[in-house]
């Protein structure tokens, strides 16, 4: 299999796919990020060892089947391709058509995307039947959940395919159909906005809000804090397209969060969002 994009996401789907015997190609454009990449999977995997859930021996097969490459020429040999590149249409779209035109004729194309259409990822390609959403959650290696999205055009036999190989990889596949958002974002992101609401009209702090949500209705993260952990650039994006896809302005973005934004502080990525994260504990 072939994973292209070697961020947060794409380095997580990486290392569950070879943990489980499959020989992984990562392709990113930029060769200081497959770097990163590889090492935070060896950190990761070295993790698992020290919980005792791998052996040293499966951690050093599962390193080792994992190849990088800057060259998207490198899907050539893949019978699943998962797309894990940044959230935006703009970049997803064209490279949707790369890749049917570089991934073989039986080779199935899925995206990681949290809220853009399959169906318009499909539409992209010559397979829109082979076209499918695999969403997996943030940290990949650690979640159960990978959201199965059939785009108009998935057939039957690529929802079961993908389905089949959530399962082997320990996952909990869940098939949903191709709307703004989804299940996970069209519920998620709404309370998250409404968080951002409440701490820009001053109802709370941020610390407060988010220990309401944890200790009032046993969330293990409250809302901004799992905001500043996805990236308050991702819950923007993904707002808009909920805003725009839908029509529903209880979808709008808050102004604090489009601000936030503006500003750079996107969350953990970027040292800091509703929180600092300057030390091993939020602040």
């Amino acid at each position: 299999m072939a994973v292209v994009g070697a961020g947060t996401m794409g380095n997580g789907i990486a290392h569950v796919f070879a943990q489980h015997g499959w020989d992984v190609a990562l392709v990113d454009v930029a060769r200081p990020a497959l770097e990163r990449a590889v090492a935070t999977i060896g950190r990761n995997l070295d993790r698992q060892v020290t919980k005792g859930t791998l052996t040293a021996e499966q951690r050093a097969a599962a390193q080792a089947r994992i190849a990088t490459a800057t060259d998207l020429a490198a899907v050539g040999g893949a019978e699943l391709v998962v797309e894990a590149a940044v959230e935006s249409e703009a970049v997803k779209l064209p490279l949707f058509a790369d890749l049917d035109r570089l991934a073989p004729p039986g080779a199935v194309l899925a995206s990681n995307t949290s809220s853009i259409s399959i169906t318009a990822l499909g539409a992209r390609t010559a397979r829109p039947e082979a076209v499918i959403g695999m969403h997996f959650m943030n940290p990949v290696p650690v979640m159960a959940l990978v959201e199965v999205i059939r785009g108009q055009a998935t057939s039957d036999a690529t929802a079961a395919r993908v389905m089949e190989a959530a399962r082997a990889l320990g996952k909990t596949p869940v098939e949903v159909q191709d709307y703004p958002g989804f299940v996970s974002n069209r519920v998620l992101m709404p309370m998250i906005n409404e968080a951002v609401f409440c701490l820009m009209e001053g109802v709370a702090s941020a610390d407060a809000i988010d220990t309401v949500m944890k200790l009032g209705m046993n969330h293990p993260l409250g809302p901004l804090a799992l905001a500043d952990l996805i990236g308050l650039d991702v819950c923007l994006s993904i707002l808009e397209v909920l805003h725009r896809g839908l029509g529903d302005d209880k979808y709008r973005p808050c102004p604090l969060l489009r601000r936030m934004v503006a500003a750079g502080r996107l969350g953990r990525k970027s040292g800091r969002g509703f929180y600092e994260y300057r030390s091993e504990k939020p602040a």
